[in-house]
C-alpha cells in the first residue's frame, strides 16, 4: 500500500492566535497535497479547530505546552508560570524520550509546532524533520517573566535546533535564533456580508457593529456595566452571558467569525496576532487595550499602526466603556487598503518540498 505522507502538527492552546496562524497553512497544504495526512495535537477544543481548519485532520488531545499562566486575558501570573516550567522540566530527558517514541509510533514524516518546544525536541531526538512556526517563542517569553536561567536555555535550544523557525509577520525579532525564516502575514480573511447582517438584525443605515474579542483566553469584559453609545451594537460571545440592550450574541448569527469580522465597523480587542492580522487583512479598524508587559505587543502594535487603522484605549476606559470618542473617530477615519496575507502559501510551499510525496 502506498505510504501517505504524514504531518504531525502541535498547537499551543494559549489563546486562539496559534490556531489562527496555522489553519490557513494546513488548508493551503491540503489544496496542493491532497494525499497529505494531518494529525493535530492540542488542548484546543475540537469545535474551535473544526471552525478554523477546513482540511481533514485527526485530532489527538494533548496536554500542550505551558505558555504562561494567566489570571485574565491581560495578566500573567509569573510565579505560577515559573513553578509550572520547573515541574515540566523535571525529568526532561525522559519527557523528550517519550515524545520521540510517540512521534515514531504516529509515523510522523515531519513535525510542525506552533509553538510548543517539546514536540520539536522529540522530533530532533527521533531524527524527524521539524519546524517551528509562530510570531513569538516561549524562550523569549519565559526569559522576560522568569529570568535567563537553565530552563530558558533548554527551551531556546529546542527552537534553535529545528530545521527552521518560521517567524510570522508581525512578530518578535528573535535575533538569537540562527535558523530564523521570516514569513509574510498569515490570516484567514472572511467575506464582508454586512448587507445580510443589516437585514437580519434590522440595523439602521448608520448603526455601527463592533466585534468584541479577547482572543481565546478565559476572561470577559463587564459589558453589562457599559453605558449605551448611540448607534453602536456589540457582537459578543455567548459564554460571557452579557446582559446589555445593545449586545448581540455572535454565535446566534449563521456566519463564521471571519465573516463577522470582515462585516464589522471595528474590532475591540487586546494585541494578539490573530486579531491584528485578520483585522488588517479585512480592512477593519481596531481599538485595542494596552498590554504593555507582553513582549510580543510592541511588534504587533507597530505593524498595525503602519499598515492598518488602530487606536489604543486604556484598560480603565475599556472596563468602564468610556471610549465613545475613540470609537467614533476610528469608524469615520479613511480605511487603508487591506493587507494581502501571502504567508500561508509561502509556508505551505516551504513544507511541501520537505515532505515525501
Amino acid at each position: 500500500m502506498h505510504h501517505k505522507p504524514h504531518l504531525v502538527v502541535s498547537l499551543s492552546g494559549h489563546g486562539f492566535g496559534h490556531v489562527a496562524q496555522t489553519a490557513p497553512i494546513l488548508d493551503a497544504l491540503h489544496r496542493s497535497m491532497p494525499q497529505l495526512r494531518f494529525t493535530v495535537r492540542t488542548n484546543v477544543l475540537f469545535a474551535h479547530l473544526r471552525s478554523r481548519i477546513h482540511a481533514p485532520f485527526a485530532h489527538l488531545p494533548s496536554e500542550g505546552d505551558i505558555g504562561m499562566a494567566m489570571s485574565s486575558a491581560l495578566d500573567v501570573r509569573a510565579e505560577e508560570s515559573r513553578a509550572a516550567y520547573r515541574a515540566f522540566h523535571t525529568g526532561w530527558e525522559g519527557r523528550v524520550a517519550s515524545e520521540a517514541r510517540l512521534l515514531r509510533e504516529l509515523g510522523a514524516d515531519m513535525v510542525l509546532s506552533n509553538v510548543g518546544y517539546l514536540p520539536l525536541a522529540g522530533a530532533q531526538r527521533a531524527g524527524i524533520p521539524n519546524a517551528a512556526l509562530c510570531s513569538l517563542n516561549w524562550a523569549d517569553i519565559y526569559r522576560h517573566y522568569c529570568g535567563d536561567d537553565a530552563i530558558a536555555a533548554q527551551i531556546h535550544a529546542c527552537y534553535a535546533n529545528a530545521d527552521a523557525f518560521l517567524r510570522a509577520t508581525p512578530g518578535m525579532a528573535m535575533e538569537a535564533l540562527p535558523n530564523l525564516v521570516p514569513v509574510a502575514p498569515i490570516a484567514a480573511v472572511g467575506r464582508n456580508r454586512r448587507d445580510e447582517l443589516d437585514r437580519r438584525l434590522q440595523l439602521a443605515q448608520d448603526e455601527k457593529l463592533v466585534l468584541v474579542s479577547l482572543g481565546g483566553i478565559a476572561s470577559r469584559l463587564p459589558i453589562e456595566c457599559w453605558p449605551r453609545i448611540d448607534g453602536v451594537r456589540w457582537l459578543v460571545q455567548r459564554d460571557w452571558r452579557v446582559e446589555h440592550p445593545d449586545a448581540i450574541v455572535l454565535e446566534s448569527l449563521p456566519m463564521s467569525f471571519g465573516d463577522l469580522l470582515a462585516s464589522s465597523d471595528a474590532l475591540l480587542c487586546k494585541p494578539g496576532y490573530g486579531s491584528f492580522a485578520e483585522a488588517a487583512c479585512s480592512g477593519v479598524p481596531v481599538l485595542y487595550v494596552s498590554r504593555a508587559d507582553w513582549p510580543e505587543s510592541l511588534a504587533l502594535i507597530e505593524w498595525l499602526q503602519r499598515y492598518g487603522l488602530c487606536r489604543e484605549v486604556s484598560r480603565e476606559a475599556l472596563e468602564q466603556g468610556d471610549f465613545a470618542g475613540a470609537l467614533r473617530a476610528i469608524c469615520h477615519a479613511p480605511r487603508p487598503e487591506p493587507i494581502i496575507p501571502e504567508g500561508a502559501e509561502r509556508v505551505a510551499d516551504w513544507l511541501a518540498v520537505r515532505l515525501p510525496r
